[in-house]
């Protein structure tokens, strides 16, 4: 085991904290060290080398600017120690710990920690120095597809790091985004950071629950309670006991459903159907809609007092098509996780079938590019991946086919017909022009125009 064989160094200034790691690690690791000076950071690093380093971001000697984390992160880089840092830092400077990940710390915990929290965020440091960088939360792949945010562009790298900001907390957040975009996973991502990631992580798509359903799926019932009722039941928010809910499609309950499930979080209590007995709740709330917040505040859809209940933060994420390179990004990593899966070789992405990803619009989101590699994949008996063989899912398409034939918008027109004809042509551009009547040039000015 890792741990086992493990020299850690702890750098912080407070005597309690060096004493409650130290008590906590020496039955764990080969070697526990801690100071309290960081000024004697170098003569330690140069006596010997560490495999984990505990750095508290704020010291109350020395340079007391409120970055002295990030100053001696760095020296520790500069002395091209390989000790994997991760950051203590208290809730007043979460946002300093989110810029030390960028300056090469490992992982940040939030005083105070869970003892298993802090012990699995050091395994996952020590296995990193075996694997490689870390692969959770950041640019690189792993080999599953239902845990991995991936992602280079400034819009999700903004979003990574602002769940990096409010996982730790126990604040309800509201995910926005089109259908396919993945607020299921960033859900995850909040819940798999926070405090309660040892707990249980329960989904509920509430938009699919009948009238009926709704109070005994998220509140339970008591045997007796209506016909189909024949024992005692928990529901969701129960289920859930001190870990994360996620309300999945939360546009698309009705008002009286939306009635019973704000007295809930007011009271932070739930009553079971057929009992009049409330049950405390302890759970952090997330939730999802692929409604923009626009049309959430219209009050004929949706009570804006629940509105304030479940956005204390929103993070949207935004369609695939406005996320550049990150469609190539993608791609690769699904060729990879699926040619493992169905034992094929890795294919390459032609360049036609890269400009044909970029050039499309995906209605889909990332779930149709996931689709679409996938079944490429499986068809492919080739070494490259050719445009002709991504096809698109004309489920996907349909609706913006049904676009082209109502919009009586001149711009929204050009729009559709522009995306049509790049699809029929798999994104060869001189193709789309000659048959849109237009230059290339013309062409790429329109592509920009509508940011396609």
């Amino acid at each position: 085991m890792l741990l086992k064989k493990a020299s850690i160094l702890v750098v912080d200034d407070d005597t309690d904290v060096l004493t409650a790691v130290r008590l906590l690690l020496r039955p764990q690791v080969k070697e526990i060290v801690t100071e309290k000076n960081p000024e004697s950071l170098p003569s330690l690093l140069q006596q010997q080398a560490f495999d984990v380093i505990l750095l508290d971001m704020n010291f109350k000697s020395a340079l007391n600017t409120g970055n002295e984390g990030l100053f001696w992160l760095q020296q520790i880089r500069q002395m091209k120690s390989r000790a994997a840092v991760i950051m203590i830092t208290a809730y007043a400077d979460i946002d300093l710990a989110i810029r030390s990940l960028k300056h090469g710390a490992f992982d940040f915990v939030v005083k105070p920690w869970h003892n298993e929290k802090l012990l699995a965020t050091i395994t996952d440091a020590l296995h990193s120095k075996e694997a490689g960088p870390k692969i959770t939360l950041s640019k690189q792949s792993t080999a599953t597809v239902e845990t991995e945010l991936l992602g280079e562009s400034g819009a999700m790298q903004d979003i990574l790091l602002k769940i990096r900001k409010v996982a730790p907390t126990d604040a309800n957040i509201l995910i926005l985004g089109e259908n396919g975009t993945g607020k299921e996973l960033v859900a995850k991502a909040i819940h798999q950071y926070s405090r309660r990631a040892d707990k249980p992580f329960v989904k509920v798509d509430v938009g699919a629950l009948t009238e009926s359903l709704f109070e005994s799926e998220l509140f339970g019932h008591k045997k007796g309670a209506f016909t189909d009722a024949r024992e005692d039941r928990a529901g969701r928010f129960e289920a859930a006991k001190e870990g994360t809910i996620f309300l999945d499609e939360i546009g698309n309950i009705s008002l009286h459903q939306q009635s019973k499930l704000l007295s809930v979080l007011q009271n932070r209590q739930v009553i079971r159907l057929g009992s009049n007995e409330p049950t405390d709740i302890n759970v952090r709330l997330l939730c999802a809609t692929n409604l923009p917040l626009a049309d959430l505040a219209n009050e004929a859809r949706f009570r804006k007092d629940l509105i304030y209940r479940i956005n204390t933060v929103e993070i949207i994420i935004p369609p695939l098509r406005e996320r550049g390179h990150d469609i190539i990004l993608l791609a690769n990593h699904f060729i990879k996780v699926y040619a493992s899966k169905y034992m094929k070789p890795v294919p390459e992405l032609g360049k036609s079938t890269r400009e044909k990803l970029l050039h499309y619009h995906f209605p889909g989101n990332v779930r149709e590019l996931q689709y679409a590699i996938e079944r490429a994949v499986i068809m492919a008996d080739t070494e490259v991946l050719e445009a002709g063989d991504i096809l698109f899912s004309p489920i996907e398409s349909a609706p913006a086919a049904k676009l082209l034939q109502e919009e009586t918008n001149l711009e929204e027109l050009e729009k559709a017909t522009i995306l049509r004809v790049l699809e029929k042509h798999g994104g060869n551009l001189s193709k789309a022009a000659k048959e849109l009547g237009i230059t290339r040039t013309a062409l790429y000015r329109r592509l920009n125009k509508y940011e396609l």
